[in-house]
């Protein structure tokens, strides 16, 4: 269990900051706010994975998935952080 927390912290910190460096502007957020993207993108990409190749692992579809899957849905997270994160920020001021 430990060792699936640790390993879902430093794929998300990999994930989240490979995705940081791919979205185009600035992102204001944290290390630990890079490393909760990365690990939602990890679950976002399981899921897709699960929807496109409909490969069912031991988990189900609510799974965590390798590294390029990570990445790719750390990009997707990200891309909605920052398109409405920054939307609702406007409207607040």
């Amino acid at each position: 269990m430990i060792g699936l927390i640790i390993s879902l912290i430093i794929v998300g910190l990999i994930a989240g900051a490979l995705a940081r460096l791919v979205v185009p502007g600035q992102q204001d957020m944290s290390i630990p706010m890079t490393i909760v993207i990365g690990v939602i993108g990890s679950f976002v990409g399981g899921f897709l994975g699960y929807l496109i190749f409909h490969k069912d692992g031991q988990s189900g579809f609510f799974q965590p998935s390798g590294i390029i899957g990570s990445v790719i849905g750390a990009i997707i997270v990200l891309l909605i952080w920052t398109r409405f994160g920054t939307q609702h920020r406007a409207i607040r001021h």
